[in-house]
């Protein structure tokens, strides 16, 4: 614990010394033969490494109408295992090596993570490289995946947030791939056991070393890990698929939409505004960050006003998540009485409004500015979560470098940038609204 506070501290500093680097850690990158990108971090934790495989491929490559859900789908499967290494198998190796193992999947990216003991590099290699290059399952064992995916999104659905997000980029999307969530359309989950075949192709397609990193962080050797990534990763075979990624065209209009909700629930309010990509030139895109704060932190009037004043909402957030397409400034809140509904929307486009017209004080800016900056330093206290922070800017850019380009161009950020970043994109023209209340009996 000591040694972490010194290294927090010691992060502090550098930052205090040197505004152009957030990320204080030098990171190696090697590019085997057949593409694929290794990414390692000397980071002090004596004994400890931090694993992970990134795959550039989220429900933003599910292109083909019908087919939606599948780069879920393979976080599961992966685990599923193969003829050298079962599945009791090799959950039996990551059970003896006291290793932490698991897996996610975004819009844009799917992770598979373990943290374990450094000298048990090569057998986590070893393993982690068989599956990617040998996943074999049969058709029988994919329809029982298949079910417990409907499983998985019947929970999620219990609760009124799978719904709300559903419906939000339902709405808000015409053409492109974000219009589904991660887990997929419901049609489509039905449909998935009859879906073997294409199951394969998906997997054919994005689970090549040309669109994957490992990405290694904590106690190691660069040499050997090299020598044994090359080992075990150097059979595998480059492909040559690329999506088609349907570009969303502007929208023109408000688009409202509402979900009755058969059980007991407060009313839920999410509001969605179309906004740029992630990007490390487009100022408008980094000011946008500063509007989360400005209006949603807990020292903002409007979340004072609303949840602790009034005492109208239960709680209110919005954000913009990284995206490597454009996508979607999301507000959600639930509120307290369903004849509040229209008094809470009124005072989030009001707090807008102000936004547009009067300039952020450059002391506040400082303050966010400052937030972002040390809140991102102080997280890096761990291989796990240094090696998620190498892995995310990787897929969003190709480059994990372009977290250190993401915060100089939040130092350029002025109270004009943030006006006109909200006079351009928080507009009725391009907001999406989705209400969810209590169906009435």
């Amino acid at each position: 614990m000591k040694k972490s506070i010194v290294l927090l501290m010691l992060l502090i500093s550098n930052l205090a010394i040197s505004q152009n680097k957030i990320f204080p850690f030098k990171i190696n990158k090697v590019v085997l033969e057949n593409g694929l990108t290794v990414l390692s971090v000397p980071f002090d934790s004596p004994g400890i490494i931090a694993y992970y495989t990134v795959v550039r491929a989220g429900s933003r490559n599910e292109v083909e109408p019908g087919k939606t859900g599948f780069a879920h789908f393979f976080e599961h499967m992966m685990f599923r295992g193969t003829e050298k290494y079962p599945e009791q198998v090799y959950n039996d190796i990551l059970k003896r090596l006291g290793a932490d193992s698991n897996a996610f999947t975004t819009a844009d990216w799917t992770a598979y993570h373990i943290v374990a003991s450094s000298d048990a590099l090569e057998t986590i290699i070893d393993i982690e490289s068989d599956r990617f290059m040998n996943l074999k399952y049969t058709e029988e064992q994919f329809k029982t995946e298949a079910g417990a995916i409907l499983g998985e999104y019947n929970k999620s659905a219990s609760s009124p947030f799978l719904p709300l997000y559903e419906k939000l980029q339902d709405l808000a999307f015409t053409t492109h791939t974000y219009k589904h969530t991660t887990i997929g359309f419901l049609k489509d989950i039905l449909d998935m056991p009859n879906q073997y075949d294409y199951s394969l192709q998906f997997f054919d397609r994005y689970y090549r070393p040309e669109n994957c990193a490992i990405v290694v962080v904590g106690d190691f050797d660069q040499k050997k890990l090299i020598e044994l990534v090359k080992k075990y990763y150097g059979g595998w075979k480059r492909g040559n698929y690329k999506p088609e990624i349907p570009v969303e065209p502007p929208q023109t209009e408000e688009r409202v939409g509402h979900i009755g909700w058969k059980g007991k629930t407060l009313p839920y309010l999410a509001i969605g505004y179309h906004v740029p990509e992630f990007s490390t030139k487009n100022i408008e895109r980094a000011a946008i960050d500063f509007v989360s704060e400005l209006l949603f932190s807990r020292t903002a009037p409007l979340y004072q006003k609303l949840v602790i004043e009034k005492q109208w909402v239960d709680f209110i957030q919005g954000g913009a998540p990284s995206r490597r397409d454009p996508f979607l400034f999301t507000i959600l809140t639930r509120i307290k009485n369903e004849n509040l509904i229209d008094s809470v929307k009124n005072e989030i486009f009001n707090a807008i409004e102000e936004l547009k017209t009067k300039p952020v004080p450059k002391e506040r800016l400082e303050q966010i500015r400052s937030y972002l900056k040390y809140s991102f330093a102080m997280s890096l206290n761990n291989p796990n979560t240094v090696a998620y922070v190498v892995g995310n800017y990787f897929q969003l850019t190709g480059d994990p470098e372009s977290v250190n380009e993401l915060y100089q161009l939040y130092e350029k950020v002025t109270p004009q940038d943030v006006m006109n970043a909200v006079k351009k994109y928080f507009t009725k023209e391009n907001r999406t609204i989705v209400t969810l209340t209590e169906e009435k009996k």
